[in-house]
């Protein structure tokens, strides 16, 4: 597996799209990171980055706030004999919510036509999902549920 030479070591540090692990040797970044990585991650991830650069422009004054909270404030969490530490979330969890908040209130995604839009491989097509009901699926790395909150939780069955 393949991590370019300055990926950083730190998980809460905000990654560019180009600086990403992918399932491959790293002399197959140039010719195939596109076709190595799902087909809706690359070009969303760039339209995410786009997006936070520009405060959040388009979103909800509500995903704005949550936004705010969740990456922007501090959170102290107190274990079982007193002891505090802050709790910051992982860039993999926030551009995961990220993501969803962008295709929903943002690019206005409201069926799978408009989400195979960010199809960079040219592969899927309506006919791959039977359902015609809106889902947005957000795969990450075991343990990393752990990790999110339960105010973050309630906030994503709220949007």
């Amino acid at each position: 597996m393949a991590l370019p030479q300055d990926f950083p070591k730190d998980p809460y540090k905000i990654l560019d799209p180009s600086i990403r692990w992918f399932p491959a040797n790293e002399d197959l970044r140039e010719k195939g990171f596109d076709k190595l990585i799902p087909p809706l991650v690359a070009d969303l991830r760039k339209k995410v980055k786009e997006w936070r650069d520009k405060s959040y422009e388009g979103a909800s004054d509500t995903s704005k706030t949550l936004l705010k909270w969740w990456f922007k404030e501090e959170h102290i969490l107190y274990d079982q004999h007193g002891v505090s530490s802050n709790f910051r979330y992982y860039f993999a969890q926030r551009e995961a919510i990220e993501t969803v908040i962008w295709l929903y209130e943002v690019a206005k995604v409201k069926d799978k036509y408009d989400l195979i839009r960010y199809n960079s491989t040219g592969v899927l097509s309506p006919q791959m999902f039977t359902e015609e009901w809106l889902r947005f699926v957000i795969k990450m790395a075991t343990g990393a549920g752990g990790k999110f909150s339960s105010e973050m939780q309630l906030s994503l069955l709220m949007i």
